[in-house]
């Protein structure tokens, strides 16, 4: 069930499901909750599971009005508060993983563990980091719905969409260009001088890889500049992730987790 928090400016939706410790969960760039469907149910029995939808996302209702990536970090905040927690171990995604890294970065002591996947620095640009496939995939977005399959491509295995060929059509529901998805553009390009290498709790890195969108060395690469970390690298596996090896993918996040104990119920 979907629920609309209230968190001052805006109403977040979210769904909460399992028990444990909390478990903040950060969707990618034009993304929602629902692309944790996947791995939710591997989850629950371990964590209450918060999956949320970010500003111009999903169900959240949000002023029209362009948000920056500190901005999200705030409505992360507020979010858990208002479900009752001071703390929880957060696991963001692609653009979520910079979500959550400003997030840590800002509220630290609301983080116990941190988990990154197929995610970049804040101060830089994923242009920068892989110009050529990014230019396409922005030009493949202009095209849709036509394009998606090529689209999908990027973002999955061939071998993947061959065995799960509906998800060929994944981003013929992407949300068509409005001022919606313009401001969600401004927030997604948003870059923050925040570093991440001054991130100080048990942080866990993700990363496929096949994954052409963020490059695994990029991934591996932030795990290599800080001393409070470990990585994981999945064999086969693209950039969505959740979507390819939840199950695999929920032990590693649960065995990292597992290691503390959150001072929050």
């Amino acid at each position: 069930m979907v629920n609309l928090v209230d968190i001052g400016d805006a109403k977040i939706a979210c769904t909460v499901s399992g028990t444990g410790p909390p478990l903040l969960l950060m969707h990618g760039a034009e993304g929602s909750h629902r692309m944790f469907d996947a791995i939710t149910p591997h989850l629950a029995p371990h964590f209450k599971v918060i999956a949320y939808d970010q500003r111009d996302c999903g169900g959240t209702q949000n002023p029209a009005t362009p948000s920056s990536l500190l901005e999200l970090a705030e409505d992360a905040k507020w979010l858990l508060l208002a479900l009752g927690h001071q703390r929880a171990h957060v696991y963001g995604t692609s653009f979520g993983g910079r979500v959550a890294q400003a997030f840590a970065l800002r509220h630290p002591r609301m983080v116990d563990r941190l988990v990154l996947g197929s995610t970049w620095p804040l101060p830089e640009a994923l242009v920068t980091l892989n110009g050529e496939v990014v230019s396409e995939i922005q030009a493949l977005r202009g095209r849709l719905p036509d394009s998606a399959h090529d689209l999908a491509g990027y973002f999955f295995p061939a071998a993947f969409l061959e065995a799960n060929p509906e998800l060929k059509d994944i981003f013929k529901s992407a949300q068509p260009r409005s001022e919606r998805s313009q401001r969600r553009s401004h927030t997604v390009s948003d870059r923050p001088a925040l570093d991440p290498r001054n991130l100080a709790m048990p942080t866990l890195f993700i990363a496929g890889a096949l994954d052409q969108v963020v490059p695994a060395a990029v991934t591996m690469r932030m795990a290599a500049d800080m001393a409070n970390s470990t990585s994981v690298l999945l064999e086969g596996v693209g950039h969505a992730g959740v979507l390819q090896a939840p199950e695999v993918i929920a032990g590693h996040v649960r065995r990292f987790c597992d290691l503390s104990v959150s001072n929050d119920d």
